[in-house]
């Protein structure tokens, strides 16, 4: 995303806001934990719930890192989720 485009995006969502994709494991509802990869289902449902609200999504990457190859798994199919759906984020 260009300058330009995010201050499109703050123009037109009338928002500052950035979420933090900041994912424990322990704080994740029960129902996401039995699926596949609970990591990127939590941020998924956050982003799709979020999109029209907020003009960017900040992973911590400790939060991946903790988690070794699925975690870094994880915040791949995150990044892919949010530039295919939602570009303009």
């Amino acid at each position: 995303m260009t300058t330009q485009q995010l201050v499109e995006q703050i123009k037109q969502k009338k928002s500052f806001l950035c979420i933090g994709l900041d994912v424990d494991l322990t704080k994740i509802p029960q129902h996401l934990l039995e699926l596949e990869d609970p990591i990127f289902e939590f941020n998924k449902a956050i982003i799709d719930a979020t999109h029209d609200l907020c003009v960017s999504y900040k992973p911590n990457m400790a939060f991946y890192e903790a988690n070794g190859i699925k975690g870094w798994l994880s915040l791949q199919k995150t990044i892919n989720y949010i530039n295919d759906k939602y570009s303009e984020i």
